[in-house]
Order: structure tokens, then C-alpha cells, then sequence
């Protein structure tokens, strides 16, 4: 919320969208209210149902032609709005844009802009192969007929961004670090820390879009087939670092143990 009210221009209306949680942010969201008189709307969904529902229940109720979505843990540069939506408004054949996301560390400064940022077509093939756009980057038009798959919980963002591009019509990437994430996108804590359940997610994806006929059977047989080696590396990348961790620790043990 601070990284929204730091915008340089503030969006025309802010939903907050709580997935029916147990932990005092409802509480959390009606103070930011009362603060924010007349900015905020806040949304309660009666049973948890994920990230794709909520989206999607904001986005039922939304007015303005244009959507960005910020989950709970992600942050936007105080230009992200400006730099975005005027982009959206001068490309109105580009139905979805995104930007470059980076991992912000606490206490780190903001990244300098380039001062001539450029912008990339994404083709619809590469989004088979590789997520373009985390979703605190994505900016859409409201009135597209596609939606996140209700209920689905894993790999439902990327999902809809290789649906509306196969689809045919245009999705670039704005070339600055406009979003920012504050833990490792693998291996940390939340949805992204359970890497078998987003892999089973991905795959489901294609057999999706395999069906609906948006790609062919030799598309479909690689995007599996390099899916479930990204798979098998993240969790090698992962090994390695618990591997390194361990040595540290033990090698702070062992050297603790000799001064003794």
C-alpha cells in the first residue's frame, strides 16, 4: 500500500481483495480505509478460494478501463503507473503489457531508471517456455473477455497471459525494473516454495491449451519436455544452496569449537 500511495500518479481506484484469511488483515484493510478515506474499496470473499478468484473478484468490480494487479508480498517504483499506463494509452493494440521485476532486498535502494526505456513484442510461442511477466508487473484492458481460471491455484498468472497471446493479439514488456519481489521467486516461503504443485500446474496449462487447439502437438511435446527440466534444475539450484548453508553453519561451528 505504501508503494501504491507513492505513485507519482495515483491509480483512480484501489480494490483490496482479502481471500477470506484468518489473520487480522481484514482488521489490517478497514484501518487502511479509515486512512485512505474514499480511495479504497475492499472486497471479502466468503471462503478461500486463491489468488485467481480474488483477482478475479476485483476485477468483476472495477471501472476503470485499465487493471494492474500487487499481491500482499510485491511493491511497485513510485514511476510504475505513470511510465506504464501512459505506454498502455500511446499502444492500444497491446492488450497486456508487463515490465522487468527484481528482487528487492530490505533496506536496499530503489533501482535508477533507465532514461530511455524501450519496449518488446513477446511472441506467443516464448511465453510456453519462459513467464514474461510476474503479475505485479502486468497491466491489462479491463474489458478483455478472458479471466484467471477460477479455482486454480498454480501457474494461474501465466496461464492467462499465454492465453490472451495465442489468441493473437499483442503482449510487450516495458524494458525497467518497475516491480520489485522481496523474497527469492524459488525456495522461499508461499506458493512459490511448493515446486511440485506449480509444475503440475504448468503442465496442466499446456494440456489446456493443447486442447482448446491454441498449439499443436509438436509445440505441446516441448514446452512439456523443457517445463520438467526447469523443474528438475530449480530443485538441483535449490539442493546446492541448502548444501552451501549447512557448510557454512558447520564451518562456523568447527572454528567456534577451536577457539574453545
Amino acid at each position: 500500500m505504501e508503494s501504491i500511495f507513492s505513485q507519482r500518479v495515483w491509480p483512480s481506484e484501489i480494490i483490496l481483495v482479502d481471500d477470506a484469511s484468518n489473520d487480522g488483515t481484514l482488521e489490517e484493510l478497514r484501518k487502511l480505509s479509515e486512512k485512505y478515506s474514499g480511495h479504497l474499496i475492499i472486497v471479502q470473499m466468503k471462503c478461500n478460494l486463491g489468488a485467481a478468484s480474488a483477482r478475479n473478484a476485483g476485477w468483476a468490480i472495477a471501472k476503470q478501463p485499465y487493471i494492474a494487479f500487487l499481491d500482499a508480498d510485491d511493491s511497485w517504483h513510485p514511476e510504475k503507473l505513470c511510465i506504464q499506463y501512459e505506454y498502455m494509452l500511446r499502444n492500444p493494440d497491446v492488450l497486456l503489457s508487463g515490465h522487468q521485476c527484481i528482487l528487492k532486498r530490505e533496506n536496499s535502494t530503489m533501482p535508477v531508471l533507465p532514461a530511455d526505456w524501450n519496449a518488446t513484442l513477446i511472441s506467443s510461442n516464448s511465453l510456453l517456455f519462459r513467464n514474461s511477466f510476474s503479475t505485479p508487473t502486468v497491466m491489462l484492458k479491463r474489458d478483455i473477455l478472458f479471466r484467471f481460471q477460477e479455482g486454480k491455484r498454480y501457474a494461474e498468472d501465466v496461464f492467462l497471459w499465454q492465453q490472451i497471446a495465442l489468441a493473437g493479439f499483442k503482449v510487450a514488456r516495458i524494458e525497467a525494473p518497475l516491480a520489485y519481489v522481496h523474497k527469492p521467486l524459488f525456495g522461499a516461503g508461499g506458493l512459490s516454495s511448493q515446486l511440485l504443485d506449480m509444475e503440475k500446474g504448468e503442465l496442466r496449462n499446456f494440456v489446456a491449451l493443447y486442447d482448446a487447439g491454441l498449439i499443436e502437438a509438436p509445440l505441446f511435446g516441448l514446452a512439456v519436455i523443457f517445463s520438467i527440466a526447469k523443474y528438475i534444475r530449480r530443485l538441483l539450484r535449490i539442493k546446492i544452496n541448502s548444501l552451501r548453508r549447512l557448510n557454512i553453519k558447520l564451518k562456523s561451528f568447527l572454528s567456534m569449537y577451536r577457539r574453545r
